[in-house]
């Protein structure tokens, strides 16, 4: 189970550094200078280079390097053969980024169908280098995670809350900062850190629940289509029930529906926004090239 954490203050420049990787989710097609991505962040470019580096686990020329349409397309004519080979070992992979191991939990159908009557679930807002996070707990692990820009928590909130309608939500900070300080590790914190489980409960339908945990599979700095998800699931004729499915993953990252992309490798939709999958997946591949 998650251990209880000793937590300090929020990094003093992870809201910068994700303006700036906004930024250049942005314009990367302009290709920006490390001067014109270090005035966004408000930092030196030299302060910026450091920092960037030690938040994302990669230089920014790397991360606008990744962050190409193209190497999307190419990662998916490579990574179907690997995707297989996830399905086949396993639901549930290492991440370089966080190095968790997560044990899921999925409620019965009845429990779903009451729409969270009688439950508790602790809410909490984080700065990450992909914006406002909004992460929430039941007593039996996180159950659900979300992004936006500053401004926009209360939009997340209700989104959430739409979810369970009858669940009670309580503000509680100290339920959720272990969470999210175990998931937003710098990279250079997860390097030296040792492997920790992440307990998960899922909400949703058993077709929904399938489908997410198909999406456990991906590994990191690869993507597959919705079509290969539908394939893996039930069948190739079930892709749009797939993509219905995959637009309701209530847990971004963890369950990594952001590494599902169109078959002729257009990013298409994201409920957290394309510029935010787009960095993620730049992110990610950025890594992948330089372990």
């Amino acid at each position: 189970m998650l251990q209880t954490l000793n937590i300090g203050e929020h990094d003093p420049n992870s809201t910068r550094i994700a303006r700036a990787i906004h930024f250049l989710a942005e314009n990367y097609l302009d290709q920006p200078d490390l001067a014109e991505a270090a005035k966004m962040a408000a930092l030196s470019p030299s302060h910026f280079q450091r920092e960037f580096s030690r938040l994302a686990g990669v230089s920014p020329k790397s991360f606008v390097a990744a962050l190409t349409l193209e190497h999307a397309k190419t990662m998916l004519d490579k990574g179907a053969s690997v995707f297989d080979a996830a399905l086949d070992a396993g639901l549930s992979g290492p991440s370089r980024l966080y190095d968790l191991a997560l044990k899921v939990e999925a409620m019965t159908p009845g429990d779903y169908a009451k729409g969270g009557a009688g439950l508790n679930i602790a809410y909490g807002f984080w700065p990450t280098l992909f914006g406002r996070a909004l992460l929430t707990a039941t007593e039996r692990g996180l159950c659900g995670l979300a992004f936006g820009d500053e401004g926009e928590e209360a939009a997340l909130l209700a989104d959430m809350r739409a979810r369970w309608p009858h669940a009670r939500f309580v503000l509680d900070d100290s339920t959720i900062a272990p969470y999210a300080a175990q998931i937003f590790r710098t990279a250079s914190d997860a390097r030296r850190s040792s492997r920790t489980e992440l307990p998960i409960q899922l909400f949703g339908t058993p077709w929904q629940i399938k489908v997410w945990q198909a999406l456990l599979a991906i590994p990191e700095g690869r993507v597959t289509s919705y079509r290969q998800i539908a394939e893996r699931v039930c069948t190739a004729r079930a892709s749009r029930a797939a993509g219905a499915a995959i637009g309701r993953n209530p847990i971004a990252l963890l369950i990594p529906c952001h590494r599902v992309i169109a078959s002729s490798g257009a990013l298409t939709g994201y409920r957290w926004g394309v510029d935010r999958k787009r960095a993620m997946l730049a992110l990610e591949s950025a890594r992948a090239e330089h372990v």
